[in-house]
């Protein structure tokens, strides 16, 4: 008897592990729901959403593969660098998503922050970008810039 309750024990504890897992980890490895703590340089703390879309997901490999050298993980920016993209300057209403799309295909002069200009993004497609700019958007959403 005293090998079973120690078994279901153990059973009982890995199957809470793997659900807290399964439920509570982002994409990043950060806990959803809670702001993700600030790397050295980063300029904005940022909440993750829940959950992500698939088509979410594809915009944020696609992130960190070509704008998280410069914007930071999860579009917190990084000091010196370039401006965090999870900010109230790129809310839809004042950056729509042909912006991201024009800037990352053409570049764009400086004009909210002090960063410098942003050069065009070599080998980016337009669909590339507007799968970043979905991820963005929820980034945003689940931070309150609607």
């Amino acid at each position: 008897m005293k090998w079973a309750a120690i078994f279901f024990a153990l059973v009982a504890a890995a199957a809470a592990g793997w659900y807290i897992m399964q439920t509570n980890i982002s994409r990043t490895g950060s806990q959803t729901g809670e702001s993700i703590p600030l790397p050295a340089g980063a300029l904005a703390t940022v909440k993750l959403p829940a959950s992500f879309t698939e088509q979410e997901q594809i915009g944020g490999r696609a992130y960190d593969a070509v704008c998280a050298a410069c914007h930071g993980p999860n579009g917190q920016g990084r000091d010196g660098v370039a401006p965090p993209l999870v900010h109230k300057i790129y809310e839809p209403s004042h950056h729509r998503d042909m912006a991201f799309v024009l800037a990352a295909q053409n570049g764009v002069r400086a004009h909210h922050w002090k960063f410098g200009n942003m050069p065009a993004v070599e080998g980016v497609t337009r669909s590339d970008i507007l799968a970043i700019v979905t991820y963005i958007r929820a980034l945003q959403r689940a931070n309150g810039i609607n």
